[in-house]
């Protein structure tokens, strides 16, 4: 029995004895890797048992746990934009790793937000272009994403009354996309989708992250068709600071109009043969009596930042007065922000608020008056005996200057952006998230006419003197966002799921009253019941008070996943399931599906470490399909409307019929979407940039069609019907020229062609016409359209008569359709022809970026090329033909001007390419100059003094003033398409920055 036991104890001596190595080469050991300067936890970094290709990676919260081999000796901690790091294992068994950023002397990207969470740049496998706040220019604006301008290729802002405080850009991006629906991007404000980009203080944001690719906007269904802006603010850090920025700005007229004086006004319009103008006695500068010059505003902004990696918060307010260059706009608004994150002590949980008000009282231009002191006659006088003086001559017969005195046009704004967040960590690589968002903005718009005018004091007027009217406008966008990410780490393959669902829940309404006829102009708009002409003894108006209310749902599943293996093969996949409660019944839900690849072609074997001057180089290909159902609520309904009032046995009764035709097959705009691009970084990050190639074809446009009448009750229906298709190429770069101790130099460039066309306006069901005259121009005279939408063309092409030349008694001459040459006024419609086209083919912008120590200057310069402009102003008031009695251009009698040769009357009003000039441009837009630099002291850590000024001159071969006013975006680019003129201004900007 004894010897029994020896031998089984020997044996089990044994096993442990051999089970000893197998028990030290499985030591498991675990640690997190964070961000050195941030805290913030690191997933996907790759954990390597040094000489070894055993390994693992880090989860979303930045750990891992790896089983050591007996002989391993060093971990390395290797992740894209940051320096590796080696460890040394020793009998550690938990490990707390810190890596550092790279640092890179082009200010390169390191995460990029691409809908419902953020990438590694160089994980990205779709188009889309990073700018970082210091990126932005220093601008006096209205909207922050003027500060974006030129920034992005592809990327279109146009803004033609710049000097308007209450004025906001047009944004585009490739290309234009529809027809009647919106042409604008989606705009993500901190993760909620529909935010308000005008309750963005631009001090207040960290980055822009701008979805060019299909497959980046196609995560955002019905909304993501003319791609996606993403806005993300700032948030606090361990480092307490207080930040003041303010600045003070005006705007000088530039590029003004140069109109006759009264002097030469009498020299060659009144001492014409025949007389063209009647000399009143005065002699006025109408131009300078409507413009307020400088036009100052001012800014000042302070920000309070500040707690730990767990608890933060960043707190701002902002205050802002502007005027505009003419004598009515101003501008008051008063904004602030709140953002407050917490995190649980075992990071289990985190919860986040974000709350921004924002208050605006504005004083609304009228822009038309620029165009009235263009066109009155400059003999006239402002005022006369009994005070402003009565005119009734000219383009528009009142006086300008009164009109900007005495007419109000003002509007109360209020906007609250309130949004919470609850993320819960449910294991290591698992974690859910709950953001609940409510935006809302409500605009009370007041406007008040006197009975003192003296259009209607000289007109006799008895009814319907004065007029005040007020209405209030409220919408609210509610939203639910909840998400499911899994991350999941197997050696070199690396997964990342996304799954969520998305509620929005969208409301109007809208209340509006007027009168007529009250007892005191004092009483403005604040007595609307005192007026006698709607209701009151008279009861003339059933106009007198209007509203309407209407809401849309929207609410999607959507999924996606992320893969890469070993960085350096990486795929995403996602879809979105989305309905509307805007479409049809039968088409109620979409499905918009994406994917897209990336190759790092710099980490093959074969050319790693084998070119010293490649980083990385990467190949992208994307597609994806997106919506647009930017459109009207209930559309697709048969409504009812009322059809008039009528009398029955003395009793006045509103008549109701149907309004529109019902479409249950109403359904949204889908982009096909097709992306290839490389990123590249040369020279040790020296040179950076990238170039992509898209395609992008819209089906089921949106658009009124005929339809028989009866069986429907209407004429036109709402449908979806129409193709439309956009090829472009982008370029952006970023160059290191210099780079030393003291002094740096720094270029970026952009520039992007666009191409596009009409394919279709019709389909099987609906039968449109080839082609749709668009653009046309205002009286007098009644032009009509000067630009033609036809299947198979570009949009924007001019349509109208094809000049030849000037005949000796001053007449245009035209070709008819036949190629012979008659005069202008001889013509028809048949012998319209295609002659030019109002879109750029290309755009462009070159920033460059001086450092000498403490000091920075920044010079950018912007351009569009190959596109042709309408000269509104040589066609209205730039021949010796213009309409008798109203004021020209002085070139109108330069023997050096084209214009100068239109001296008969019998083809004025006959648009022809006569007047279409070459709108290529290049302007120095931006050049600030600063100094900066930090303080040693308990009270100050820092400032910077800065100068900017934007629009000093423009490069350009146009007569028409500066050819940014015209608009390159929508479906008439290159046409003012009315007599509203608003001008071009330089504005001068000084700025100081306070770090406390």
């Amino acid at each position: 029995m004894f010897l029994k036991i020896l031998r089984l104890l020997s044996c089990f001596a044994l096993i442990l004895v051999h089970a000893y190595p197998v028990l030290a080469q499985n030591r498991v050991i675990e640690g997190k890797v964070i961000d050195s300067s941030s805290n913030s936890p690191l997933p996907g970094v790759t954990v390597r048992i040094a000489g070894t290709k055993s390994g693992t990676a880090t989860d979303i919260n930045g750990v891992f746990r790896l089983t050591l081999t007996a002989d391993a000796r060093e971990l390395i901690f290797s992740s894209i934009d940051y320096a590796p790091q080696t460890v040394a294992i020793a009998n550690q068994s938990t490990f707390s790793v810190k890596l550092a950023p790279l640092s890179r002397e082009l200010k390169g990207v390191e995460v990029v937000s691409v809908g419902y969470g953020t990438m590694d740049r160089k994980e990205v496998s779709s188009a889309i272009t990073h700018v970082r706040a210091e990126d932005l220019k220093s601008v006096a604006a209205n909207n922050p994403l003027m500060s974006l301008q030129g920034k992005v290729a592809g990327l279109t802002v146009s803004n033609t009354s710049t000097a308007d405080p209450n004025s906001s850009p047009s944004i585009q991006l490739r290309g234009v996309s529809s027809r009647s629906a919106g042409l604008g991007p989606l705009y993500v404000i901190n993760g909620v989708p529909g935010g308000n980009i005008d309750n963005i203080n631009q001090n207040d944001i960290e980055s822009i992250d701008v979805l060019k690719g299909g497959a980046a906007s196609a995560i955002y269904g019905t909304r993501g068709s003319n791609g996606v802006i993403i806005i993300t603010t700032k948030k606090g850090t361990g480092d307490s600071k207080m930040v003041y920025s303010g600045y003070v700005s005006m705007d000088r007229l530039t590029m003004k109009p140069e109109v006759l004086t009264a002097e030469e006004f009498r020299k060659f319009r009144v001492g014409a043969t025949p007389a063209q103008g009647i000399d009143y006695g005065g002699n006025t500068d109408w131009m300078k009596s409507v413009t307020r010059e400088p036009a100052y505003a001012q800014k000042h902004t302070l920000q309070i930042s500040g707690g730990t990696a767990r608890d933060n918060y960043f707190a701002s307010a902002d205050y802002r007065n502007a005027d505009g260059i003419d004598l009515r706009a101003s501008k008051k608004e008063y904004g602030a922000r709140l953002n407050l994150n917490h995190t649980s002590k075992e990071d289990v949980y985190t919860v986040s608020f974000n709350v921004a008000p924002r208050y605006m009282k504005t004083s609304n231009a009228d822009q038309g008056n620029f165009n009235n002191a263009l066109t009155l006659n400059p003999t006239l006088p402002i005022y006369d005996s009994t005070g402003y003086r009565y005119i009734n001559t000219g383009f528009f017969s009142n006086n300008p200057v009164e009109n900007a005195r005495l007419i109000k046009s003002q509007a109360e704004i209020k906007q609250l952006d309130m949004s919470g967040s609850f993320r819960v960590n449910i294991t290591r690589n698992l974690n859910s998230m709950v953001t609940i968002s409510n935006i809302r903005s409500s605009y009370k718009n007041l406007f008040f006419s006197p009975s003192t005018l003296t259009t209607i004091v000289h007109a006799g007027q008895v009814t319907k003197t004065n007029y005040a009217s007020q209405e209030q406008q409220d919408n609210d966008q509610r939203n639910l966002e909840w998400t499911i990410n899994y991350a999941l780490n197997l050696n070199r393959n690396h997964f990342k799921f996304l799954g969520g669902y998305s509620y929005s829940y969208f409301n109007y309404q809208q209340f509006a009253a007027n009168n007529y006829d009250f007892p005191f102009d004092t009483f403005l708009w604040n007595n609307l019941g005192s007026g006698t002409w709607n209701g009151g003894d008279k009861g003339n108006g059933q106009s007198a008070v209007s509203s309407t209310q209407n809401d849309s749902r929207l609410a999607a599943f959507f999924g996606r996943i992320n893969y890469d293996y070993d960085n350096k093969y990486i795929l995403t996949v996602s879809l979105r399931h989305e309905g509307s409660s805007k479409f049809g019944r039968n088409n109620k839900w979409g499905s918009f599906p994406a994917v897209s690849a990336a190759w790092r072609i710099s980490d093959e074997d074969f050319l790693k470490d084998k070119i010293s001057w490649l980083n990385d180089l990467k190949l992208r290909a994307d597609y994806g399909v997106t919506g647009n159902q930017d459109f009207g609520n209930y559309l697709s309904l048969l409504l009812y409307g009322g059809y008039g009032y009528f009398p029955f046995n003395g009793t006045t009764y509103q008549v109701y019929g149907p309004s529109q035709n019902i479409n249950p097959n109403l359904g949204w705009e889908k982009a096909i979407n097709f992306n290839v691009g490389l990123d590249f970084d040369l020279f040790k990050s020296r040179v950076s940039g990238s170039v992509n190639y898209y395609v992008r074809t819209n089906k089921d446009l949106l658009g009124y069609y005929n339809v028989p009448l009866p069986p429907n009750p209407q004429s036109q229906t709402f449908s979806n019907v129409g193709t439309m298709k956009n090829t472009g190429l982008e370029i952006q770069l970023n160059g290191s020229v210099v780079q030393s101790k003291d002094f740096s130099y720094n270029v970026s460039f952009a520039t992007a062609l666009n191409n596009n066309k009409f394919v279709s306006f019709s389909n099987k069901l609906y039968q449109g016409a080839p082609f749709q005259d668009v653009a046309g121009l205002p009286a007098p005279g009644s032009p009509g359209n000067i630009q033609r939408l036809q299947e198979g063309h570009r949009i924007g092409d001019f349509y109208m008569l094809k000049s030849a030349g000037v005949n000796e008694n001053g007449a245009l001459l035209a070709y008819k359709k036949d190629g012979s040459i008659v005069t202008a006024n001889q013509t028809n419609a048949d012998d319209k022809q295609f002659v030019g086209n109002g879109l750029p083919k290309f755009t462009g912008s070159l920033g460059n970026t001086f450092r000498y120590k403490n000091w920075d200057l920044n010079i950018f310069f912007r351009g569009n090329f190959g596109y042709k402009l309408f000269n509104m102003q040589a066609f209205y008031v730039g021949t010796p033909a213009t309409q008798s009695d109203a004021n020209t251009l002085k070139s109108a009698y330069d023997p050096k001007s084209k214009y100068a040769k239109l001296t008969s009357s019998s083809t004025t009003a006959l648009a022809s390419d006569y007047f279409l000039e070459s709108g290529s441009f290049v302007k120095i837009d931006n050049v600030s100059l600063g100094y900066g630099r930090e303080v040693n002291s308990k009270y100050l850590h820092a400032f910077r003094v800065y100068a900017s000024a934007s629009n000093l001159h423009t490069f350009t071969s146009f007569k028409g003033g500066d050819p940014d006013l015209y608009p390159i975006n929508g479906l008439t680019p290159g046409v003012q398409g009315n007599l509203n003129f608003y001008p071009a201004t330089i504005q001068l900007l000084g700025g100081l920055q306070v770090t406390f």
